[in-house]
């Protein structure tokens, strides 16, 4: 009995210390779906404070010359994680790319059809024949459509306009009569500031399935388990603790770069985004990604349906 209880305790000393040594400094690469800003608050947060090096991770941030190409990369093999969104992860996935969710940042959707609140567009309805901006042009037509004829506008009784990343300037101008594409914590803030005030429409009350906004991607073939695992519990621990400490966990996020996060727009859109982070960013919701992926698909987004057991594993 002395040796079999020897033998167990060797064996799981053993299995610790290889654990541990496995985990220690792991490097990971992420790359994030734009320049650093409010919506990565938990990722910043648990860099700052430690909380990577705490489960064994040295976790590069890296910001994309191009929007674009993060999941790419990762299908590529030439970084190890990056942000994208759930509707792009659908797309991709479709398309064939290795890609598999590992967690969620932003639990929400952030999108909106935004108006001017200037009483000239209270309700959908009033859009026909109206002028919308989009930024990238993609899948405008079954998200903006279904939120139009949920108000039985026909899509086709409004003009689109790609203007580009000019959303806010070409709302404010008049150049359109509304935007797609405006987040609800970023545009509606970056309008106040300006002088106007915006008014939003969310694509999740108007007939469009909801969302996880940001969502976090690793290579299908590739991906490290035992590394999104100690990821998804050092993000958890830097949301939770920006729940319970939002104005010090504010203070600790600029200081990740003062000079671009330091200012008013920033602080409106922390404040903005503290409710929709995910408090469980490792939480799997298949009914969520496939109800998403059979909208995609009856609006002829995608051709074919991927289904989510195959692309959203479960890291608990």
């Amino acid at each position: 009995m002395l040796n079999i209880k020897f033998v167990r305790v060797t064996a799981l000393l053993a299995s610790l210390i290889s654990t541990h040594a496995l985990a220690q400094d792991k490097p990971i690469s992420l790359m994030l779906d734009w320049f650093v800003n409010p919506n990565h608050g938990p990722i910043v947060i648990a860099q700052q404070k430690g909380y990577f090096k705490q489960h064994g991770l040295q976790v590069n941030i890296l910001e994309p010359a191009d929007p674009t190409m993060p999941p790419k990369l990762v299908a590529a093999g030439k970084v190890d994680m990056a942000i994208s969104y759930q509707p792009n992860l659908t797309i991709d996935v479709a398309a064939g790319l290795p890609l598999i969710r590992s967690a969620t940042l932003i639990a929400t959707p952030l999108n909106t059809l935004m108006v001017l609140d200037n009483g000239h567009s209270n309700h959908l309805s009033d859009l026909k024949g109206k002028k919308i901006g989009i930024a990238i042009a993609g899948n405008e037509e079954a998200t903006i459509g279904t939120m139009l004829a949920s108000a039985n506008v026909s899509y086709s009784d409004v003009e689109i306009i790609n203007v580009g990343w000019a959303l806010s300037s070409s709302l404010a101008s008049g150049k359109v009569d509304a935007i797609w594409g405006g987040l609800r914590n970023f545009e509606t803030n970056q309008l106040a500031l300006e002088g106007y005030q915006a008014k939003a429409f969310f694509p999740e009350e108007h007939g469009v399935p909801t969302y996880d906004e940001l969502v976090f991607v690793a290579n299908a073939n590739t991906y490290d388990k035992q590394a999104i695992q100690a990821f998804n519990q050092a993000l958890e621990q830097a949301t939770t603790y920006i729940v319970n400490h939002p104005k010090q966990a504010w203070q600790e996020f600029v200081s990740y770069a003062p000079d671009t996060l330091n200012n008013e727009l920033n602080q409106r859109a922390w404040n903005d985004t503290l409710t929709r982070f995910a408090l469980r960013p490792a939480a799997v919701d298949l009914k969520r990604y496939d109800d998403y992926a059979q909208f995609m698909y009856a609006q002829k987004i995608i051709t074919t349906l991927p289904k989510a057991q195959d692309y959203v594993p479960n890291f608990n």
